[in-house]
């Protein structure tokens, strides 16, 4: 009995310690990044409802015909959402739902266009479908050249920690090669630029400095002249890494301990060694009451 009380209070004790030694990482607003040297982060994901809220298409509108790409499709949004845009069931942009509302350019497919728009959350759960818009797109260099040149992914969106490199494969399909390709970054820097011989896959790189959200704006030229576009979505998350210096953009990372699991398991401690102190008595006595009687 002596033994499993003991027992009970160092049990109790480790476990203490192991759910206050949880909250070492804990920051405020942030997790730390878990690439920065000597850092310990713990990170979750909460599962949650996707979007009930479906993105609307204001712009263009339903029937309309263009002859020159790309267009620009704008209407509301859930917010904290990123927008995809569809067309005929192809992904063909994507951008990020700032103030309920969104804008962005896309490329068209030659011939009729069946446009839609999906938010999806944190999750990457999508909401419901947004009213489809049929456009039309007549392409004066298909009917001359017989193809045009587009540009997809399988990213709507990617992300890399500030200063790590950001790889993005990209597939240029359709035209006639070589074709020129050129990528904005949407961080200031100068635009990527390069040449591919003919159609495939090419890898996207880039590092980011800071973190944030950036708009990617990829373009593809082909020797006919013809031009593809797409729009991405680039993050870099997490906060900038510097060495010498515990702040990062302007935000510091503070680590608190979380005293509260420590203090809600002190009064089971405390009754655990009251316990045992009563049983160390209660067997004392016993012993000196055998003793007597052996004297007696």
């Amino acid at each position: 009995m002596k033994r499993l009380l003991r027992s009970l209070v160092w049990s109790l004790l480790a476990v203490s310690l192991s759910l206050t030694s949880v909250g070492v990482a804990h920051a405020a607003n942030n997790f730390p990044d878990e690439s920065a040297s000597g850092s310990i982060g713990i990170k979750g994901t909460i599962s949650s409802a996707p979007p009930k809220q479906g993105p609307t298409i204001t712009t263009p509108g339903n029937g309309a015909s263009f002859t020159e790409v790309p267009i620009t499709v704008s209407g509301l949004c859930p917010p904290n959402t990123i927008v995809k845009i569809f067309s005929n069931n192809i992904f063909v942009g994507s951008t990020f739902c700032q103030g309920g509302s969104y804008s962005l350019q896309i490329d068209l497919f030659s011939g009729k266009n069946d446009l839609v728009a999906r938010a999806y959350d944190a999750l990457d759960q999508s909401g419901p479908d947004s009213n489809t818009v049929s456009v039309t797109f007549n392409d004066a260099q298909f009917l001359q050249h017989g193809t045009h040149v587009h540009l997809s992914s399988v990213y709507a969106e990617k992300g890399a920690p500030p200063g790590q490199e950001l790889d993005w494969p990209v597939v240029v399909s359709g035209g006639q090669g070589p074709y020129a390709i050129s990528i904005n970054w949407g961080d200031g820097t100068a635009n990527d630029l390069f040449s591919i011989d003919s159609a495939g896959t090419f890898i996207m790189k880039h590092v980011y400095k800071q973190a944030g959200i950036y708009k990617i704006v990829v373009q593809a030229t082909d020797k006919n002249g013809g031009t593809a576009y797409l729009q991405l979505i680039g993050q870099a998350t997490g906060a900038t890494q510097n060495n010498s210096s515990k702040e990062s953009s302007g935000a510091l990372v503070k680590v608190e301990v979380l005293w509260w699991p420590a203090l809600a398991m002190l009064p089971l401690i405390f009754a655990s060694f009251w316990v045992g102190r009563r049983y160390e008595l209660y067997v004392l006595r016993k012993q000196l009451e055998k003793q007597r009687q052996e004297q007696a």
